[in-house]
């Protein structure tokens, strides 16, 4: 019935209540007979090491972490902005104290945030002469980046947020991606550490390691059935791979929800194609879109 993501680590789970309870209180829920239940999965990712990690921290005690209200008050926001209104994307929600390129620890990262895409698919089913054209099927993606890895330009492979350069011949090479890499450092402004060959290198991270997160939503309008919602999300999280170096590792805690919010008939392989380049681009604007915050700097700093 709703879906939360949020920043805090664990702590942040508590707006998942606030969002249960606006649902309550409108009766939405599953309907169990005595009581509509509503159901609310939630996911979060570690961000403490931007701003305040606690909220006893210090002789002030103030809240640090997403709450309960916290969580009410974006159901309630989320409930009067129409389907048509921007997404906020940035250093918002669960895209406050994100980051990528952890390697060498937060002080090299680069700030992250939310970013949001939507690609469409023209529906294979065709209609007869003189009936209405088929309705375009949607597929949005919405991405909470805070990535391990560097972020990627999907169309040219240079990197353009990531674990930043400190010393030249320390961190060579830098800012290129496979074969063409020679071409495309001509593109870069060397302002990156390549991780995933520093790490081929020997250059490894141990120990917690900042742990990091892509939490990402994808919503369409075509229907869906459980089985093939879950298809959709694993062919999205290829647009994962496609633009984060080095994707998925054991420092990772990636997720993908799939949402089915409409009736239009469509190719579930259309529509998981679809989503898996709605998730490459939103997570490109999660950095472009992010500033600098608490000390982390934004790719364009």
């Amino acid at each position: 019935h709703a879906l939360v993501l949020a920043g805090g680590s664990a702590f942040g789970l508590e707006a998942a209540t606030g969002v249960m309870r606006w649902c309550e209180e409108r009766g939405i829920g599953f309907d169990t007979g005595v009581a509509r239940i509503p159901i609310v999965p939630a996911a979060i990712l570690f961000d403490l090491r931007i701003g305040e990690p606690s909220a006893s921290f210090g002789p002030s005690p103030r809240p640090a972490h997403p709450d309960a209200a916290m969580g009410y008050a974006a159901a309630e926001a989320a409930a009067r902005t129409g389907s048509d209104s921007p997404v906020a994307e940035g250093n918002v929600g669960a895209g406050t104290g994100a980051t990528v390129g952890k390697l060498f620890g937060i002080a090299r990262a680069t700030k992250a945030g939310v970013g949001c895409w939507t690609e469409e698919v023209v529906p294979a089913l065709r209609v007869a002469a003189g009936s209405a054209a088929p309705e375009v099927v949607r597929v949005a993606a919405l991405a909470a980046v805070n990535a391990f890895g560097d972020i990627c330009d999907p169309d040219s492979g240079e990197i353009i947020a990531g674990a930043r350069v400190v010393s030249a011949q320390e961190d060579a090479p830098r800012a290129t991606r496979g074969q063409n890499a020679d071409r495309r450092g001509e593109k870069s402004s060397a302002k990156f550490v390549d991780t995933a060959a520093v790490m081929r290198r020997g250059t490894v991270r141990r120990g917690f390691a900042d742990p990091s997160t892509i939490l990402v939503t994808v919503a369409t309008n075509a229907a869906l059935a459980r089985i093939e919602a879950q298809r959709v999300a694993v062919m999205a999280s290829a647009g994962m791979a496609r633009v984060i170096s080095p994707a998925h590792t054991t420092f990772d805690g990636d997720v993908v929800f799939a949402l089915s919010i409409g009736n239009v008939k469509a190719d579930v392989n259309a529509v998981g194609a679809a989503a898996a380049e709605a998730v490459a681009r939103a997570i490109v604007r999660g950095v472009t879109q992010a500033r600098s915050a608490a000390g982390v700097l934004d790719a364009g700093s």
